[in-house]
This record gives structure tokens, sequence and C-alpha cells, in this order.
């Protein structure tokens, strides 16, 4: 009896977690979720931000829209720092060039030992439509650093 109730227990709480993984996502008040319908293809934004409910055929990925600061490394003295931002309006049109995955695990398994900058995630994708020739209308430079010798 006792290891019936142990199994039962165990399967609510397992049920319990499963729909807490599937059907649960918190946003925080920095940040855009994007949510993607597979079913449906739509696209939608959570500007809010806490503990949202969507169905389990919906994904989110969320993105920071504080400031960040991007820049070329280079070993020489000239550098080129940008501070950008995401502009979370013009999220479909992020979409559309980007394409829907977690951009958090964007480049995630890239080493690179000799700078100290971070070649992997959301920060990355900015930093290479900063630095692109095309302007965007989801990045919006805020100011340019630049230092020449």
């Amino acid at each position: 009896m006792r290891w019936k109730l142990s199994l039962f227990a165990t399967a609510i709480f397992g049920l319990l977690a499963l729909c807490y993984l599937f059907c649960f996502h918190y946003t925080e008040a920095y940040q855009i979720g994007i949510r993607w319908n597979w079913l449906t293809g739509e696209l939608q934004s959570d500007t809010h931000s806490g503990l949202h409910f969507t169905p389990p055929w919906v994904q989110v990925a969320r993105i920071d829209t504080r400031p960040v600061r991007v820049c070329i490394t280079s070993a020489s003295r000239g550098f080129s720092c940008k501070l950008v931002q995401f502009n979370p309006d013009e999220y479909k049109a992020f979409v559309a060039v980007q394409g829907f995955h977690y951009y958090w695990w964007a480049n995630r398994f890239s080493f690179n030992s000799g700078y100290g900058e971070e070649y992997r995630g959301m920060k990355d994708i900015m930093r290479g439509y900063a630095y692109s020739s095309k302007q965007y209308p989801f990045i919006t430079v805020l100011r340019e650093y630049k230092d020449a010798p």
C-alpha cells in the first residue's frame, strides 16, 4: 500500500514538473519573449514581465532588451565598440532575418580562449547586425566609441 502511494505521488510530481517545463515561461522586466506557435506559424511577443502560460506547441525565446556594448576585439591599439539595444517593436523583422530558435543557445559550443569577449548567444548576434553594412530596424545603435592611436 505504501509503495502505491509513493508511486502515485511520484507520478503527480512528474506530471506537474512536465507541465511546468512545457507550458510555463518566465519573462523578466528587461526581456521580451517571442512566442512562436509551430502549429499555425503565428508570432507574438510578451512585453510584460512575469509568469506566462503557453500551450506545449508554442515555443518561447527570450531576448534581453537592455543596452549592451559590443566590440570588435583586436590586439591592435585602435578599437571600435558600439552601445546597441534590441528594439522589441521590430521582433518580427528580427525573426524574418535570423529565424526562430533559442538565441541564447546560438553558437554555444564555440570556444575562443584568446579574448575576453564571448562569441556566443544573443550578444554575438547583436554584434553581427551592429557592424553590418546594412541598417536593421531591430538593432538601435545608441553610441559609437572609437579610438585611434
